[in-house]
């Protein structure tokens, strides 16, 4: 238990390093192509690095598995990656990063809605308050002054809508499954599609080859899909394996220090209503977590 307790910790840190620094290259790679591009380039980049493990792993599969990892992938891979890059045209990395904490809340309320999870009243008030400082964030402007709705901050409220039931899903649906197992050919599944999209349906090839400091644009979505899609996924869904749900959610608490961090070395500037906001998603995250 002691081993399993440690590797727990450790998972957590190494998550909330790589998926606290998702944001910022989220944002550089909107500095020359669009969210289309980003997402379907940041899946294509994470489905080939990982392709030669899933051709292995595809052996150990039944056909029952094939729906599952796909409907798992788009839930907590495709889907998300497109509706992190479209709201980040609208809003700074560091605020994104502070909403994706809301993921434990909706890991929680999908347990209870669809997975025989427990429920207390303590929970009900850390999603009130949770919920309360996701509208300061999406109201806060500078010098504190409230004005305005950013309906961005939806799309991102909603990639945490996938990320909580996806979370259960794994945990309850593909228990049997490994972890690298279920990421690899969950990305290989999605690849096709990612790179059918991106190749035929954007204007990638020519804003590469054409846009002076495309490559290394390009560079840093091929970091975001490495990292903090392949390799960060696969250490997630082993963290779920040996934790619990909520327990592996809870890398959320700490990626948005590591976002606001980027944020700030990146000349972004945060108001007191983005603080007070991200104070009250977090108290409100942990009193839902609450045993």
């Amino acid at each position: 238990m002691a081993r399993v307790s440690g590797l727990a910790v450790l998972l957590l840190v190494v998550l909330s390093l790589m998926w606290g620094t998702s944001f910022i290259l989220i944002k550089k790679g909107l500095t020359v192509f669009s969210p289309e591009i980003v997402g379907a380039l940041r899946v294509s980049a994470a489905s080939v690095v990982l392709l030669p493990v899933a051709v292995v792993r595809l052996k150990q599969l039944r056909a029952r598995h094939l729906g599952k990892l796909f409907a798992s992938g788009m839930m907590g891979i495709f889907i998300p990656a497109f509706l992190f890059a479209t709201a980040q045209t609208r809003m700074p990395s560091s605020v994104a990063g502070i909403l994706n904490t809301l993921t434990p809340a909706f890991t929680m309320v999908i347990g209870v809605l669809f997975f025989q999870q427990r429920f207390r009243w303590i929970a009900a008030a850390g999603l009130f308050l949770a919920f309360a400082g996701t509208l300061l964030l999406m109201l806060a402007r500078e010098n504190g002054r409230v004005e305005g709705v950013n309906f961005y901050a939806l799309l991102i409220v909603a990639a945490c809508v996938l990320y909580g039931t996806n979370l259960n899903f794994v945990k309850f649906k593909i228990p049997d499954l490994h972890p690298l197992t279920i990421t690899s050919v969950a990305l290989m599944l999605l690849g096709p599609l990612a790179l059918v999209y991106l190749f035929a349906f954007t204007p990638f090839t020519e804003i590469f080859f054409r846009t002076p400091g495309a490559w290394k644009v390009a560079g840093y979505v091929v970091l975001l899909g490495i990292m903090s899609t392949a390799l960060a996924t696969y250490l997630f869904y082993r963290l779920v394996q040996i934790s619990t749900p909520l327990l592996a959610s809870s890398v959320t608490y700490f990626m948005p220090v590591v976002a606001v961090l980027w944020g700030v070395l990146d000349n972004e500037v945060l108001y007191p209503g983005h603080f007070a906001g991200m104070a009250a998603i977090v108290a409100g995250v942990y009193l839902a977590n609450r045993k």
